[in-house]
């Protein structure tokens, strides 16, 4: 796995310590606008201002779209929830913050083999730092209808797009170091590993140790070309299957 490059010692101050690189024409970022994402199979909309009626929609079809079992809650610091009220609660008392910034995630046509604007699942900016021009993504919750779809992909490429057009430098995920699906898509999404946090916090009555990922601008404009060459059209057969895999140049 190739890591992020290493500037030490290329610059030094008057006293011949190395420094980091200067950065003069960067200016910090806007925190995220409440706008909808809009893509070929999916359509992000921000959650903060949803009314009852929204909320109440968007509760109905996560909860009766979940996956049973409880496996996608495992590594979540909440959930699973027993009754539709019991998530619409938490929906409502969480997911209507400026940070995290939420986000239900949507079909767009009909890829998902779900109508299109059904809600298929969540995710969130969260750690917005406008002022050193860092954010994350988490609170990642797809039901089995988005997972491993052409759609949870382009999600993840519109919300990190729109970082970095906003002139963010840097993009993290983070995970639970033993949730190994979460490892993987974020290397596959052209993630760098930036190594292990160990006992870095507890959760659920357990301890975490924490693998941390991220993005910078610099590597943004290559991970951007290889998103948009697996999610074009022509990458896909008549059943949405992927002709070729995504292969960020660099990773792996």
């Amino acid at each position: 796995m190739q890591q992020a490059r290493d500037h030490s010692g290329e610059h030094t101050n008057e006293l011949g310590q190395p420094i980091g690189r200067p950065v003069p024409d960067w200016t910090p970022p806007s925190t995220p606008p409440l706008v909808e994402l809009v893509g070929e199979a999916c359509r992000l909309v921000p959650l903060r201002d949803a009314t009852g009626t929204e909320l109440d929609r968007h509760a109905i079809a996560l909860f009766d779209g979940q996956d049973r079992t409880g496996a996608s809650w495992t590594y979540l610091p909440y959930g699973p929830f027993a009754t539709l009220a019991e998530y619409r609660a938490w929906l409502g008392g969480t997911c209507r913050q400026d940070d995290p910034l939420f986000f239900a995630i949507l079909a767009e046509g009909t890829g998902c083999g779900v109508p299109s604007g059904t809600t298929l699942g969540l995710a969130a900016y969260l750690r917005i730092v406008p002022a050193i021009g860092s954010i994350e993504v988490g609170h990642l919750h797809f039901t089995p209808a988005l997972q491993r779809s052409r759609a949870a992909t382009e999600a993840m490429h519109l919300m990190m797009a729109a970082v970095f057009e906003l002139g963010y430098r840097r993009y993290e995920w983070k995970c639970d170091a033993l949730n190994a699906a979460s490892c993987r898509a974020a290397l596959r999404l052209g993630f760098a590993s930036e190594g292990l946090f160990r006992n870095h916090t507890v959760y659920k009555g357990r301890s975490r140790d924490t693998s941390w990922f991220s993005v910078t601008a610099e590597e943004w404009p290559a991970v951007c070309a290889a998103h948009r060459t697996w999610l074009a059209a022509d990458n896909f057969d008549a059943d949405g299957r992927q002709r070729t895999p995504l292969e960020v140049p660099g990773r792996g």
